[in-house]
């Protein structure tokens, strides 16, 4: 089981800011089995850059659940699954920090599907997910926002399963330890 997972932040470091919204598709392998997409009230201010590239606004998540009160359904929903994203390491960086910050050690095994992308589908000029979006022709919608960006990393998620099942049959462990 996966777990296919966006956040969008506060800025570019999870010791000094927060997640204001976040998204995640559970996926067994073959369909998306359960979903949750909140926006959240990080408690501080949206730099008005971050507002710019987002569209999230101090007025949208004033009324949103804080992370603590969404904390249980992503536990439950992530549970026995890997944690999906693309550029891994900044949603986990965050998730887990936030997780931190209430007194839980958050854990869970990480699929990067940017270095997922670039073992299965090498010499492309750029991975980053709108160019490898475009390049492979997977639409997406909400741009810099998290259920439009989680469920681009889910259509290029699938693809990359499906390449992995032709082209690597035999590398089942390519998935847990991209």
């Amino acid at each position: 089981m996966y777990s296919i997972i966006d956040i969008e932040t506060t800025g570019g470091s999870p010791a000094s800011e927060k997640i204001t919204e976040i998204a995640v598709f559970v996926h067994d392998g073959v369909k998306v089995v359960r979903e949750f997409n909140s926006l959240v009230n990080p408690e501080k201010r949206i730099p008005p850059f971050i507002t710019g590239i987002t569209g999230i606004t101090d007025e949208m998540v004033a009324t949103a659940p804080k992370f603590y009160e969404i904390a249980k359904n992503i536990v439950e929903l992530t549970e026995n699954t890997f944690f999906v994203a693309h550029n891994a390491g900044f949603d986990y960086g965050f998730v887990c920090e936030e997780f931190r910050q209430l007194g839980y050690a958050y854990q869970r095994e990480k699929l990067c599907t940017v270095k997922l992308a670039r073992k299965l589908i090498p010499g492309l000029g750029s991975y980053s997910l709108g160019k490898l979006c475009a390049e492979l022709n997977i639409p997406v919608n909400g741009r810099h926002r998290a259920r439009g960006d989680a469920l681009a990393t889910l259509k290029l998620f699938e693809m990359l399963i499906e390449i992995h099942s032709i082209e690597h049959p035999l590398h089942k462990d390519l998935f847990r330890n991209p």
